[in-house]
């Protein structure tokens, strides 16, 4: 059976190889075997220049394999149009270039021409309006919907009319997927053997987080249509995402057997780096880049991809070299609108582990003022840095950029970085005893927390009066040490410090209890019986 179903899908494959139609060349856009359209569109075009209508999906062929084409795309559908300025669908691409491009009055003026001129009668026209006004970055979703219903009255039977209203309606109300589901299952309805539909439904729980729903919904297009490779790359991309990794690969190699283009790698390379799976996305990357497809993403990637890989790995010093020189093509070669916070940020990381501080902190500086939504997490890494170098002021002064007067912004372990700046820096005990307060709140099992807390509060103490301020926060520091660490000699020193404290509380302040006194004093004499202070203790009546 398995020999017999491949033999199928090889023959299903090698009908691809030639174009018979444009709905031959536009199934395989749909399939994402994006090169392989380009080949046959322009075969195409080459039999019938006329056609104005191929110049269209011709251009939005080139659109969807890669948004960076939109400048190739418009060039298509210029063509077009200059060729028979009756077909409005160019109109349609021309409005749709403007649209992405930001300007949105414009893209109205050409869509409003389209309709005008089609008299409000071309279903066609409708629906690749409304998929701009639908999947663009700026939406009109209500326009959108006005146009499929419309467009559904003229021609009720196209499904893609109740694919794109599905994804219009979950974007109107993304918490509630019961509008958009029925309009997939009316494709579904029109088109049992569609795994469009069915992927467009797994989609829909992918965005609601069902992990198990939507791999389900995967799996039933797979079985539904073998050979519709989007399936594939979408399953393996979520089972990135709720890391699935065997799954993940297993979606992938399928994807690739199906679609084995340089776009389609590179795609795949995209999806392991979104999953965060940096090693392997450099493998992918460089493999690319060897083959001569590169561009200034792909630095980008690989620049991260090298970083984190090495950093999560051995943190060889060539590596982080490595890593360097792609971001500096990437640099080199970016448009200066295509730079982000991150890129700065990144490289910033990147100088700090090749020892160049100075350097990286101008960089995570120009990270955080260009992406200040995300300021906070650049913030945590500089005061990482100062905190390296000793500068405790510059320490205080970055968390304080980060916390905005609200605390609760930073974390546990930045809350401890905070306490010990305060600590060593200006010696504001006070404000190191808060910080080391809201550390323990934070993370209760820490040990560490109640330790620096005691020790900060010692610091407040009046030696003439003494308010015994680190009683409560030695005794939950030894409290809070595992067996384990009790008996290791690295936390032997701080808990004689603790002991020696409370051992002295006992026999000194108004809580005085000679026999608990002697279990304190008895716990350093046990872990150093040349101790000068524990000797005199039990030399002492005290300690009789």
């Amino acid at each position: 059976m398995k020999n017999l179903k491949f033999l199928a899908l090889t023959l299903l494959l090698a009908s691809f190889g030639h174009a018979q139609t444009m709905n031959d060349a536009i199934k395989k856009t749909d399939n994402e075997l994006y090169e392989a359209a380009t080949a046959d569109f322009k075969q195409l075009i080459t039999k019938e220049p006329a056609n104005s209508k191929l110049y269209f999906y011709y251009g939005e062929n080139l659109f969807l394999q890669d948004n960076e084409n939109l400048e190739l795309a418009h060039e298509q559908w210029q063509k077009g149009l200059s060729i028979d300025p009756a077909c409005q669908l160019n109109t349609v691409g021309l409005g749709k270039y403007q649209w992405y491009k930001g300007d949105t009055t414009a893209g109205r003026v050409y869509f409003n021409k389209a309709l005008t001129a089609s008299k409000n009668k071309n279903a066609e026209v409708m629906r690749q309006i409304a998929s701009v006004l639908t999947n663009a970055p700026k939406k009109d979703l209500k326009g959108a919907i006005s146009l499929l219903d419309k467009a559904i009255k003229i021609d009720p039977n196209n499904i893609e009319n109740h694919l794109i209203m599905g994804d219009a309606l979950l974007f109107l109300t993304p918490a509630n997927g019961s509008p958009a589901i029925k309009s997939y299952n009316t494709a579904r309805g029109l088109d049992p053997k569609s795994a469009k539909a069915l992927v467009r439904t797994a989609q829909l729980y992918e965005r609601a987080r069902n992990y198990q729903l939507a791999n389900e919904k995967y799996m039933e297009a797979q079985t539904l249509d073998p050979t519709y490779a989007p399936a594939y790359r979408l399953n393996g991309d979520l089972n990135l995402l709720f890391d699935q990794s065997k799954a993940a690969i297993d979606n992938y190699t399928k994807y690739l057997q199906l679609n084995n283009s340089t776009e389609a790698r590179y795609r795949y390379a995209q999806a392991l780096f979104k999953g965060k799976r940096y090693c392997e996305a450099t493998t992918e990357l460089e493999g690319l880049e060897a083959k001569g497809f590169t561009n200034f993403y792909t630095k980008r990637m690989l620049g991260y991809s090298v970083y984190e890989c090495n950093d999560a790995g051995t943190k060889t010093p060539e590596n982080y070299k490595k890593a360097m020189t792609y971001l500096d093509a990437f640099f080199a070669t970016a448009p200066a609108e295509r730079i982000i916070g991150t890129d700065y940020s990144k490289k910033g990381l990147i100088l700090s582990r090749m020892g160049n501080d100075s350097l990286a902190l101008i960089e995570l500086q120009k990270g955080a003022d260009l992406d200040t939504a995300n300021a906070g997490l650049v913030y945590a890494d500089m005061a990482k840095i100062y905190s390296k170098k000793q500068n405790y002021a510059k320490v205080i002064e970055i968390y304080q950029k980060k916390a905005k007067g609200d605390y609760k912004k930073l974390t546990a372990a930045e809350n401890f970085d905070l306490g010990k700046a305060f600590y060593f820096g200006p010696m504001n005990y006070v404000e190191a005893d808060s910080a080391f307060a809201r550390l323990t709140r934070q993370s209760p099992t820490y040990a560490a927390g109640y330790l620096w807390r005691a020790r900060s509060s010692f610091k407040l103490e009046d030696p003439k009066n003494n308010m015994w301020l680190s009683k409560t926060p030695y005794e939950q520091y030894l409290a809070a040490l595992k067996p384990e660490e009790k008996s290791n000699p690295a936390y032997a020193s701080t808990i004689i410090e603790s002991s020696k404290y409370l051992g002295d509380y006992y026999v000194r302040s108004t809580g005085k209890d000679l026999v608990k006194a002697k279990e304190y004093w008895g716990a350093v004499r046990t872990l150093d019986p040349n101790d000068s202070q524990a000797k005199a203790f039990f030399a002492s009546p005290a300690g009789k």
